[in-house]
């Protein structure tokens, strides 16, 4: 099962009652990067990749185009029935762009499960559950508004949240977190607090300080692994990664070292779920819950991240968080990955389990073959 056809889509994901605000940007709409890849033996397989801008993480959605077009040419002819192979040969390609790469994975996993008719969670060792846990993140907002969308997202069944916090006052961060348990606390919520690398070390000791009272996880709260080492023991929550574990070697330090307690992990971020699978095997053999989702999307990498986050063992399965409650279409509009009551059910099919219209993405900003 041969590459013969890549074509590259870029595809808009206007932000449902917008902005969606976060510590580091402010978005309106995001540019998704479609892949489709076709093979000799006439199987079509879908890939996606979507950063939160420009400035989330090193990595953009013109450098998505730009990383794919630079490797299309030397995928043509490639043999998809060795995922490990593949990931060596997008390598060879070019150095770095996982997020790039990612999206040829994602592909050529779903093109694997169509070929076999089997469901990509079969693919990376079987799903341990067909009702994958989800989990809502609020933007940052007043203390008074996040605490009732995060009343509101309890009682729609989700069974964890994320609160953004971060790029203000530390008082103004630290009042949310108190209004939010107020209305959450005693419900058997787990609480993440996600600064997206944007509070000094200072901001971090106090908010842990002035709410010893409130079990929740820091996640991703300063910019690097190293101001992490030096409040790591000063603080009395634990820590989760994020934006810092960009790639496997990281992962293997951050363990190896005990940084932290936790992850959260986008599958675009390290380089596909072959990366991901190994990732989750890694925090499998050290107890270490983590997340399987990503930084935005569509439906295909809403069904990536369901599919891996199905094989978690599910007491470390801290949730798989999409876009799909901010965003209004979808690519398949049968089979779409929705969110019913807090959860995402499995899906069924081959693949992915989705099909997508491509008649929505328009006409391909690259093709190849």
């Amino acid at each position: 099962m041969k590459i013969v056809e890549i074509h590259v889509y870029s595809h808009d994901l206007p932000v449902r009652d917008g902005p969606y605000r976060i510590a580091s940007s402010t978005v309106w709409s995001l540019q998704s990067t479609i892949l489709k890849l076709v093979t000799d033996n006439g199987l079509v397989g879908w890939g996606e990749t979507c950063p939160v801008g420009p400035t989330y993480q090193p990595q953009h959605a013109l450098g998505a185009v730009a990383a794919l077009s630079e490797m299309a040419p030397g995928l043509l002819g490639a043999d998809l029935t060795h995922p490990l192979a593949l990931r060596r040969m997008m390598d060879g390609l070019l150095c770095g762009h996982n997020y790039a790469k990612a999206a040829v994975d994602i592909a050529a996993h779903d093109l694997l499960g169509r070929h076999y008719g089997v469901r990509v969670a079969d693919l990376l060792g079987g799903a341990a559950t067909d009702r994958v846990p989800s989990y809502y993140a609020t933007g940052i907002g007043e203390p008074d508004e996040i605490a009732r969308i995060a009343a509101d997202k309890v009682d729609g069944g989700f069974p964890r949240l994320q609160i953004k916090i971060g790029n203000r006052p530390v008082d103004l961060d630290i009042e949310t977190v108190r209004k939010v348990w107020e209305r959450v606390g005693g419900r058997g919520i787990r609480l993440a607090i996600d600064g997206n690398r944007s509070l000094p070390a200072r901001d971090v000791l106090r908010l842990s300080r002035e709410c010893p009272d409130i079990p929740f996880v820091l996640e991703q709260p300063t910019n690097t692994l190293e101001e992490i080492a030096a409040i790591r023991d000063r603080i009395h929550h634990g820590i989760y990664l994020d934006e810092n574990g960009e790639d496997l070697s990281v992962v293997l330090r951050a363990v190896g070292q005990g940084l932290c307690d936790g992850f959260g992990m986008k599958v675009t971020r390290i380089g596909g779920l072959q990366a991901m699978a190994t990732f989750r095997d890694i925090c499998e053999a050290r107890s270490l819950p983590h997340t399987c989702d990503d930084s935005w999307g569509g439906d295909i990498i809403a069904a990536a991240c369901t599919q891996i986050g199905a094989t978690v063992q599910p007491r470390l399965c801290e949730g798989v968080w999409i876009a799909a409650p901010y965003i209004d279409r979808h690519y398949d509009a049968e089979n779409g990955i929705r969110i019913e009551d807090g959860h995402i059910r499995l899906p069924s099919g081959p693949g992915l389990g989705i099909v997508p219209d491509e008649g929505l993405f328009g006409s391909p900003v690259a093709s190849f073959g």
